[in-house]
């Protein structure tokens, strides 16, 4: 295994680096870090070059300034990207991660390079933007959002050193989703499978159901139950989905 330090582009992590045909490159949820997709990498290596992305501002990057936009952070993520694209590429994004993967997987395109398959989670279409003001409550407020959603370890969230630490990034993702509009432009043409849960409160099966329009290849939705993280209670399932579609 390479250490999580052992870096060859300030944004990638490759904790199992593999041989495999295909990489499948994972983008955190708002707040997220590389490091949720450990046990991604570690199941699916057999299969996939797993590369999962470190936004700026968390973990080992906590001491360079966030990136508050989504469409900068995907100009940024997309150049980078372009040292990693000497094999096929496959996208994960979960939540805010879905944007930011869409918004590279366009930029890529714009340079021939097609995905082999997207694989949005957790998150409405990108043209049904949803500003719930969270960005704007009082720290408080943000963590009680974050502790609704279950992303964090509730015990963590208790502990002030820690909410210290993941305050400023969890309220700049969320600025960043939240003011996030969509470009008109192109259709994908890669497939395209969603991934939701069915009792989550930042999206609706049928707000899922709108990223049909944003590709010309296969599409599927698929509505697990559970909330916002229904991945944590279906990964079993989620990354079989996962390894079927980059092994077809």
């Amino acid at each position: 295994m390479t250490d999580m330090t052992d870096l060859s582009t300030p944004s990638i992590r490759r904790f199992h680096p593999s041989d495999a045909g295909v990489r499948l490159v994972c983008f955190p949820h708002a707040g997220g870090a590389a490091s949720y997709f450990f046990p991604v990498s570690r199941q699916l290596s057999p299969v996939a070059d797993v590369l999962a992305v470190q936004y700026p501002g968390r973990q080992e990057r906590r001491k360079e300034p966030c990136v508050d936009s989504v469409t900068s952070l995907a100009d940024i993520l997309a150049e980078e990207l372009l040292e990693w694209a000497d094999r096929p590429l496959a996208f994960f994004g979960h939540s805010m991660g879905s944007l930011v993967a869409f918004e590279v997987a366009r930029r890529l395109r714009q340079k021939d390079i097609e995905l082999v398959a997207l694989f949005a989670s957790g998150r409405a279409a990108p043209s049904l933007s949803r500003d719930e003001g969270v960005h704007r409550r009082d720290d408080a407020g943000l963590i009680d959002r974050v502790k609704e959603l279950g992303g964090t370890s509730g015990g963590l969230l208790e502990d002030p050193d820690v909410v210290a630490m993941l305050l400023p990034a969890i309220r700049n993702d969320y600025f960043a989703v939240e003011t996030y509009r969509l470009t008109p432009g192109e259709p994908l043409n890669c497939p395209l499978v969603v991934l939701t849960g069915d009792a989550d409160p930042m999206v609706t099966v049928d707000e899922a159901q709108g990223w049909r329009d944003f590709t010309t290849g296969h599409f599927e939705l698929h509505a697990y139950r559970g909330g916002h993280f229904y991945l944590d209670t279906h990964a079993a399932s989620v990354l079989e989905r996962i390894r079927t579609h980059l092994t077809a």
